[in-house]
Parts: C-alpha cells; sequence; structure tokens
C-alpha cells in the first residue's frame, strides 16, 4: 500500500499566491466550465448557454470599438470624500482599494473611437468599481463626455452597468441624475443620436435617469434592468412577480427598451444603427452578420 500510495499520479494544484493563470471560468448560469480562449474568442458569452457574462470597462471597450481607435477622456476627475461618510469602513477607505481593483479613479471610461469606421463618443460605466455606482465623478464624466460629442458632432453611445447611486455621496450622487439629463440635452439639439447599451445589472437612479432616455435603448439577453430589485418590490407589495420580471427580454415585451441584441452582433448592429441615424455609411459589414443590422 505504501509503494501504490508513492507512485500514484497526483494532480497538481495551483499554490495560493502563485502566478500561474487562470485558465478556465466557470460559467455563473450553467455552471459549466468554459476554457478562457473559447470564452474571449466568444466575447465573453458562454459557448455552452449564451450567458453574457459581466465585462470590465477596458474589456467592453475592445469589444465594442475598431481596434486601436480608442482614445480615453476620463481620468482627470478624482473622487473626494466631502461627507466624511463612514458606515462599517470608511468611504475613503473604500475609494482606494477600488482604484487599485480596475487601475482606474472611478466607475466610468470615457473616450472616442469608431465602430467599423463611424466615429462615436463612448461612455462604459464599471461594475467592478463599487458595482458601478454613479457618484459626482461618474456623473462629471458622463457629461463631459456628452458635452464632447456635441461639440465634434459625433453619436453617443453609453454602456449602463449599475447598482444606482452611490449612498456614501447622499444628495451629491443624486444630483448627478439631474446634471447628466440635461447635459444629454445638447445631443438632442445638435440632432446627434443617443444609444444606451443596458447591461447586467442596470438599477437604481441610473435606470432612472441618464440610461433609459436614449434615443434608442438596447440591452444584452438577460440583463436586470430596474429601479428597486424584484426581491424589494416583492416583499413591498406581498405578491409573486410573474416569471422573468426586470429581465431585458420582458421589458422588451412592455415596451420598455427597443431592442434586446446578443454582444456578438453588437458591432454589426450599432454600425447599420448609426449609419442610418448619421447618414453616414459603415464601412462594409460581414456578409453573414449584415442582416442583424437594423435596416
Amino acid at each position: 500500500m505504501a509503494l501504490d500510495r508513492f507512485f500514484r499520479r497526483r494532480r497538481p494544484q495551483q499554490q495560493a499566491g502563485s502566478d500561474m493563470p487562470d485558465l478556465w471560468t466557470q460559467c455563473p448560469a450553467c455552471k459549466e466550465s468554459v476554457y478562457n480562449r473559447d470564452l474571449e474568442a466568444n466575447l465573453w458569452v458562454c459557448p455552452k448557454c449564451s450567458h453574457h457574462i459581466r465585462l470590465e470597462a477596458g474589456r467592453r471597450v475592445e469589444v465594442l470599438l475598431d481596434e486601436g481607435s480608442f482614445v480615453q477622456l476620463s481620468g482627470r476627475v478624482h473622487p473626494t470624500d466631502p461627507l466624511k461618510f463612514q458606515d462599517t469602513e470608511a468611504y475613503a477607505d473604500r475609494l482606494v482599494r477600488a482604484q487599485k481593483k480596475t487601475g482606474r479613479p472611478d466607475a466610468i471610461l470615457t473616450g472616442t473611437g469608431s465602430i467599423l469606421g463611424l466615429p462615436i463618443t463612448l461612455a462604459v460605466m464599471d461594475f467592478a468599481f463599487s458595482g458601478g455606482s454613479m457618484g459626482s465623478v461618474v456623473g462629471e464624466e458622463i457629461s463631459r463626455a456628452a458635452e464632447h460629442a456635441a461639440e465634434i458632432g459625433s453619436p453617443f453611445v453609453l454602456v449602463a452597468a449599475s447598482g444606482g447611486a452611490r449612498m456614501q455621496e447622499s444628495a451629491l450622487s443624486l444630483m448627478q441624475m439631474a446634471k447628466t439629463t440635461v447635459a444629454l440635452e445638447g445631443l438632442t439639439a445638435r440632432g446627434l443620436p443617443y444609444v444606451s447599451i443596458l447591461t447586467d445589472p442596470t438599477t437604481g437612479g441610473v435606470t432612472a435617469s441618464f440610461a433609459t432616455i436614449a434615443d434608442v435603448i438596447m440591452a444584452e439577453p438577460g440583463a436586470l434592468i430596474g429601479f428597486a430589485g424584484p426581491r424589494v418590490i416583492q416583499q413591498t407589495i406581498r405578491q409573486n412577480l410573474p416569471e422573468g420580471f426586470q429581465r431585458a427580454e420582458f421589458l422588451l415585451e412592455h415596451g420598455m427598451i427597443d431592442d434586446v441584441v446578443d454582444r456578438r452582433t453588437h458591432r454589426t448592429f450599432l454600425a447599420g444603427l448609426l449609419g442610418v441615424l448619421t447618414r453616414r455609411a459603415p464601412d462594409a459589414l460581414p456578409a453573414e452578420q449584415s442582416a442583424e443590422a437594423p435596416a
């Protein structure tokens, strides 16, 4: 028995803290393990069940824009702690930890780029930074990006992913709802299209303001979209909610959004849509995907 144990093959185990890369990702929906290279090739959509895995802001930019076209605008505004807020942890400490985790000042990344040759201004919310919560910096950066789009005459595309307003900034965060709405009106005055992409999750004050006042509102399949969460609503009204309540497909059926679009066709869909709205032809669409773009 001793010799049997000695010669028995042992599976190599990753040491805690080692620099060995993670090669597999478990799908949150079907629980299947998928090779990361396959996931990346499929734009981080599970090839087994088509679940759309959440993307951090930088990766979202890579998925949407033409390679090498992104020029960053955000990053010069940093959050502060004017209220000296503290619950179980000081807000200042939370900010430092989130900044180290994501490598950016706050939960937003903005810039200019192109989609199949069509120039756009892009704003992407980062759920990895404090749940994508909307604080003063998020509102300021979105407002600046919208004003920049109006100034240069480009369409504005926003990718929303947020748990809502940032409670540690209290009324200062709620003020961003009005601030961003006013900034976006400049696009309307210039006749420039504003497209909002709602991803999982988009909730709270973000849903109640800039995320849902776009000219065209699209969502990723299965995305949770709403103001209060379904559990809070169910406990409040004391009634069972319909199946699929607050999911993208349910909201499409009830008229809150315009379309549910698979991430793998976002570029061609947006290129076709923006081409129609701006009367500019994008670069040639791939023949097998051109049918996904709006006529």
